[in-house]
């Protein structure tokens, strides 16, 4: 591997037995920057789940720089028998981004991004309309996308809200980010990818050419049928503007809580049920927070469209905003751009503060409380829009009031295709993702963490005693919510480790299709990862059979 084959150590390891060495020192002082755990082969972004996984490095790892460099992981791996496992920026909620005793194939350093004014997919024969498009490696994080689709160039590209996902690995989830109620899901923007398959095959994947993988790479989850080198998405125009509404606001009863979530909902479906609107509404013990954001609307037509609901807030003694809503709007072209960022919201971003690192590269300042959480437990299922008519929406609301008392719930509405335009839910109608996503509103999440737990590091570790008290409380949350949506099923990318009946909660109708893409590309189940697909048919480590 000409020196790219490595052991990866924890830089925690030698924390709690010399806590004074300097690489401990500084380990513990980046423990909260994301950028600086993905560059640590031995660590996740996630470190671990109660009672579920911990973050441990795998004990081989090729730090690929290229494509022949995984096809030689992938060879060696099969020859010998060998678990394999596939990190590119190591997100993942259910620790399949590593594993004890495992080869990982390693593709940070493959991050490069080109962009095309005409993309042609190969085996099309004249067939296809060129397109603009991008092609990213297989290693690059959303925030390089960002930069150079939009910031540099003026276009938009259909990815994740978090800036230090990993590309190949949100595609293949399926993939929302804060603006997809108007763009869709990522994977349906998936043009063309190339993969190593289990037999050690360099393949391109389109419409064309291995057709059933290409479909399959759309949503199947990540790393289970083979390691992406590189990706090809398509590009669109940019709006001019992107905007925001955040604040929060308190009712003084549980009466007037209740009638905030029914006036919340009301708002929703009437005003905000559309391709213009994206992220969260949050609910919690008489408070409801808003995270929103808008596209393809003026400020002063965003400000519009939140005034009836704002002054019936005001209308009352019985609410009050423990922070004032805030509209807000920007260049669509600034959106992601770190300069602009640093002088007119510095309040709103994390850089990279490491020295010598790329001043383009930033956290939203909403996510650091992810960066090496230890997750205490996690739920999602999808609201079908159904939940939005008249004559169900109590049902929402009451289910909404029960879950809220026992832990806070976020409606993700840009993670739900409802109110999306039709050519967008058509195009998902293309991909591997469990159908109920097509009808859904909102996704709704549930979940709890604590601080980082990576092993080695000083202290009592985990508080398991907290964990399964908040995760029993996210039991009793879900629980309300799961009664009007019982067949609604979950996000592979955001889900409970312990989901039962996973196969039909992530994939629905399509898991049958999946599993049989998995038996013609890797027939020996090489590439395996926690509910993914095949997954059954080994011992939850990945080693053995079953």
């Amino acid at each position: 591997m000409g020196g790219r084959l490595v052991r990866p150590q924890s830089p925690f390891k030698t924390c709690r037995l010399v806590p004074e060495e300097r690489s401990c020192h500084e380990a513990l002082r980046q423990l909260k920057n994301p950028f600086y755990v993905g560059d640590e082969v031995a660590l996740t972004q996630t470190s671990g789940w109660a009672e579920a996984w911990c973050s441990q490095p795998s004990a081989y790892a090729v730090a690929a720089n290229c494509t022949a460099d995984v096809v030689a992981a992938v060879n060696f791996a099969r020859t010998h028998n060998l678990r394999l496992v596939v990190k590119g920026g190591g997100h993942s909620y259910q620790g399949t981004s590593q594993a004890p005793d495992s080869l990982l194939v390693w593709t940070r350093r493959m991050n490069a991004i080109e962009l095309h004014d005409a993309f042609v997919e190969r085996g099309g024969d004249g067939q296809q309309a060129p397109q603009a498009a991008v092609t990213i490696g297989a290693g690059a994080m959303w925030i390089d996308a960002y930069d150079v689709v939009t910031t540099r160039s003026g276009r938009y590209v259909q990815g994740g809200g978090c800036t230090t996902v990993g590309v190949a690995g949100l595609i293949q989830s399926g993939g929302f980010g804060s603006f997809s109620k108007n763009y869709g899901c990522a994977a349906a923007g998936l043009i063309e990818a190339e993969i190593v398959t289990a037999d050690g095959q360099v393949r391109i994947a389109n419409a064309y050419q291995h057709a059933d993988l290409f479909w399959a790479l759309k949503g199947g989850g990540g790393g289970s049928l083979g390691a992406i080198t590189r990706l090809t998405l398509r590009t669109r125009e940019l709006p001019e503007t992107f905007g925001a509404v955040s604040g929060t606001i308190k009712a003084s009863s549980d009466e007037a809580y209740r009638e905030l979530i029914a006036r919340a909902i009301s708002f929703y479906k009437s005003a905000l049920f559309n391709r213009h609107w994206g992220e969260q509404m949050s609910f919690r013990n008489g408070r409801l927070k808003l995270d929103m954001v808008f596209q393809g609307l003026g400020q002063q037509e965003a400000e519009k469209t939140w005034a009836p609901f704002l002054e019936w807030v005001r209308s009352s003694s019985s609410y009050s905003f423990t922070s004032e809503v805030q509209i807000v709007s920007t260049p669509a072209r600034h959106c992601w751009d770190a300069e602009f960022l640093e002088k007119t919201a510095p309040a709103d971003i994390v850089p990279d503060a490491r020295q010598g690192a790329s001043d383009r590269r930033f956290l939203w300042s909403g996510d650091q409380g992810q960066v090496g959480q230890f997750l205490y437990g996690f739920q999602s299922v999808w609201l079908p829009s159904e939940m939005l008519e008249e004559n169900h929406q109590r049902d929402l609301v009451d289910a909404l009031f029960a879950s809220s008392h026992q832990w806070k719930i976020s409606l993700h509405f840009n993670k739900g295709l409802a109110g999306a335009p039709p050519e967008e839910i058509a195009a998902a109608t293309n991909t591997a993702m469990n159908p109920a996503v097509l009808n859904a509103f909102a996704l709704a999440i549930c979940g709890a963490e604590g601080p980082p737990a990576y092993v080695g590091l000083p202290g009592e570790g985990p508080n398991l005693a907290l964990a399964r008290e908040q995760a029993a409380k996210i039991d009793l949350a879900m629980k309300e919510l799961l009664r009007i949506a019982p067949g609604g099923g979950a996000y592979v990318s955001e889900s409970n480790y312990f989901q039962s009946n996973w196969q039909k909660a992530f994939w629905g109708a399509n898991y049958s299709k999946l599993e049989a893409v998995k038996k013609r590309y890797d027939p020996t189940g090489l590439f395996y990862m926690w509910h993914g697909v095949g997954s059954e048919a080994w011992s939850p480590d990945g080693f053995t059979r079953v």
